[in-house]
């Protein structure tokens, strides 16, 4: 039988606990709730957090060739080596019998890849797949690693500014809107691919029209008439849906920008007000908040990509 110490508790657990409870307590005196109840408290500086000063355009660290590169952009670029080294590291060692990293990988990478199965069928799954999980994968590191220290305190001298060096990607809403047009993209390039001129129709369906005008020169009035008001609405009907493929463009740059940058406001509000390791339980929130973000994206992609690529019948093609 095991040893027990205080309260039940193995002495490293309690120890922990002590731990724990002290930093806790030293943060919220460390912060500015802690002083403002406890004023005559004379705590190192170094204890504490600076002020939160949250700023939505990302800072220019540097320029290539007159094209500025912000910390976001640098953000964006360690995201790829990540990922890129990464999945070269794993696969470089692929085995029968995996590892605890190889079968993490491969958990992730089924689990993408049946996804994408169950919503647009297998064949085209299998197409969508690198699509999708690359938006997925992209999107969650970001957020993750935005989580990292260094991201927000390490700053540099710029033609004297003090700038930050990394900014967490999706919070620069550039990163949000390209990844929302490359979504954009690949829903174009698969629907002209499968449907062609059909997937041009759905948003400027003007055969109803055109059919009813020549019963018109025809001598078909009647039938001529009630037709071109029926082309009229289906032409109207199709401009909407034009409009609402650029809506989704806005829909997801704004969604992801929106949620990525609150969290970020928040977590430095709430670790600058009680420092240590309260903080900690809103990071933990801050990696479920990336991991849905990215599982949104990439799913609504794939949604869309399916609509692309599904014929409608009915509308007057």
């Amino acid at each position: 039988m095991a040893k027990k110490g205080c309260l039940g508790c193995s002495f490293p657990v309690l120890i922990g606990v002590v731990i724990l409870l002290v930093l806790a307590v030293t943060g919220f005196l460390a912060g500015p709730i802690g002083q403002s109840v406890f004023k005559g408290l004379n705590l190192p500086d170094w204890i504490g957090v600076p002020r939160p000063h949250p700023e939505l355009p990302a800072e220019t660290v540097f320029h290539i060739l007159g094209f500025p590169v912000a910390n976001s952009l640098i953000a964006s670029w360690f995201t790829m080596i990540v990922l890129v080294a990464g999945s070269w590291a794993i696969m470089r060692r692929v085995s029968m019998v995996p590892g605890r990293l190889q079968a993490a990988f491969e958990y992730v990478v089924g689990g993408l890849y049946s996804f994408c199965q169950s919503v647009a069928g297998e064949e085209k799954g299998r197409r969508f797949f690198p699509v999708v999980s690359t938006i997925f994968l992209f999107v969650m590191f970001n957020a993750w690693l935005g989580l990292l220290p260094g991201f927000g305190s390490i700053t540099a001298q710029s033609h004297g500014h003090v700038i930050h060096l990394l900014r967490p990607a999706n919070t620069d809403i550039n990163t949000p809107l390209a990844l929302a047009l490359v979504s954009f993209v690949f829903v174009l390039y698969f629907g002209l691919k499968d449907l062609r001129f059909k997937f041009l129709q759905q948003y400027f369906n003007l055969g109803p029209m055109f059919k009813a005008m020549g019963q018109l020169f025809t001598g078909k009035v009647k039938a001529g008439m009630g037709g071109l008001f029926t082309g009229f609405i289906m032409f109207f009907v199709s401009i909407l849906e034009l409009l609402s493929m650029f809506i989704r463009i806005v829909s997801f740059t704004f969604r992801l920008f929106g949620n990525m940058t609150a969290g970020e406001i928040l977590l430095l509000m709430v670790v600058f007000l009680v420092p240590w390791v309260f903080g900690v339980v809103f990071y933990g929130l801050e990696l479920l908040v990336g991991f849905v973000q990215a599982l949104i994206f990439a799913g609504l992609t794939l949604v869309f990509l399916t609509l692309a690529t599904t014929a409608h019948s009915g509308e007057g093609h």
